[in-house]
């Protein structure tokens, strides 16, 4: 398959439900072990289809974090990331960098699929309330922390969605929210099938 052009701006992500409860659920279980030490992450890539200057998510695909396997991961972390971001990313489970195996490997499946790899989601769980004291005065939403702006700029990906996961009044409640490579807020529609 050729490389799609891409448009220079997306105006609009249209995020299939199927692709929606796939990752909800991966979240949900990520979240039920979330301890006051461990955030327990979740990461997945966005696979769909460019349709003019909409991106159409389709699917998510998961891979292995490689801040806990690789040497070059926890370097860049400990030299770039914690100085410029804080203390709190020396936890390896705190911030997701996808295994470059893994990301090969997706990128393979959804090129033989006929999709594209249109960015990325990750979980941003109420921590300001699960986590230790010291996190309290920093709430967490479906905006990008200034970590994720880092990320996103560096990845150039057009879409990257930031799912909010809280839990109220016994039920777990959910915001999606995306981004392009610039921060921009972007239109994000969920169907119903």
């Amino acid at each position: 398959m050729e490389l799609a052009e891409r448009p220079t701006r997306t105006d609009a992500v249209l995020f299939s439900d199927r692709a929606v409860k796939t990752f909800l659920e991966a979240a949900s279980a990520e979240y039920s072990f979330i301890t006051e030490d461990e955030p327990r992450p979740c990461f997945a890539v966005l696979l769909g289809r460019s349709a003019g200057t909409e991106a159409v998510v389709e699917e998510v695909a998961f891979g292995r974090n490689a801040r806990l396997t690789d040497p070059s991961a926890r370097e860049e972390f400990a030299s770039t990331i914690v100085p410029r971001f804080g203390t709190a990313y020396e936890n390896p489970v705190r911030a997701w960098w996808l295994d470059p195996a893994d990301l090969l490997t997706i990128t393979r499946a959804a090129d033989a699929a006929g999709l594209d790899v249109l960015g990325s989601i990750h979980l941003h769980p109420d921590w300001h309330r699960l986590g230790p004291e010291c996190e309290r005065n920093r709430p967490l939403s479906d905006h990008p922390t200034p970590m994720d702006e880092h990320m996103f700029r560096n990845s150039g990906w057009p879409v990257n969605v930031v799912c909010y996961l809280e839990r109220r009044h016994g039920g777990l409640y959910y915001s999606l929210a995306a981004w392009d490579a610039e921060c921009l807020r972007l239109p994000l529609r969920t169907n119903h099938s």
